[in-house]
């Protein structure tokens, strides 16, 4: 790569082109939201969250700043800031990894499997070692609350007064979209 400027560009092309949908932060390339859906066969499926990404200027030397912006329960993830506990991008990121990375390996890898023994939300971790089914109720319970595509910024439906089967028809359209980010 000729330069961290075309590096940050073609990988940022590379995501959008993998049909995950993308909103620029200040029209610059080192900010932006992506829309980011919950692993198949987790407790966080049918979830739709908004991930900020900040690229540093070293960036694919050093490694993005990932958060989440809408609420989720996870022992790695700070309930209040969103910050994510990963160890791919805290501390043994490497130039190989790109954007696409992040979100189609590294993040559904956090969600499926969760590291209770080094929390940033103690309250999740104590309680997925100490009852799982009641940590998965909690989790799913979370994605009913705080993630919907609406609450990922997804661009709104038109609202009717029957507010059900607006619901129903979008977790319809969360499954498909779903489905055609996984390979």
């Amino acid at each position: 790569m000729s330069s961290p400027s075309k590096r940050r560009e073609m990988d940022l092309m590379k995501l959008m082109m993998s049909d995950y949908k993308v909103e620029m932060i200040n029209d610059g390339m080192q900010e932006f939201y992506v829309e980011f859906h919950g692993p198949k066969e987790s407790p966080y499926q049918g979830g739709v969250w908004k991930v900020r990404v900040e690229l540093p200027d070293a960036y694919p030397y050093k490694s993005p700043s990932i958060g989440f912006v809408n609420r989720i329960y996870h022992p790695n993830v700070d309930e209040m800031s969103g910050s994510v506990c990963l160890d791919v991008i805290n501390q043994t990121w490497s130039p190989m990894f790109d954007l696409v990375n992040v979100f189609e390996v590294f993040l559904p890898q956090l969600l499926l499997y969760p590291n209770p023994s080094d929390p940033l939300n103690g309250e999740a971790a104590a309680l997925m070692m100490r009852d799982r089914t009641t940590y998965d109720q909690r989790v799913k319970e979370f994605c009913e609350k705080y993630a919907k595509s609406e609450d990922a910024g997804a661009v709104p439906e038109e609202k009717s007064s029957d507010e059900e089967v607006s619901e129903e028809e979008d977790a319809s359209s969360d499954d498909e979209i779903a489905g055609k980010a996984d390979p």
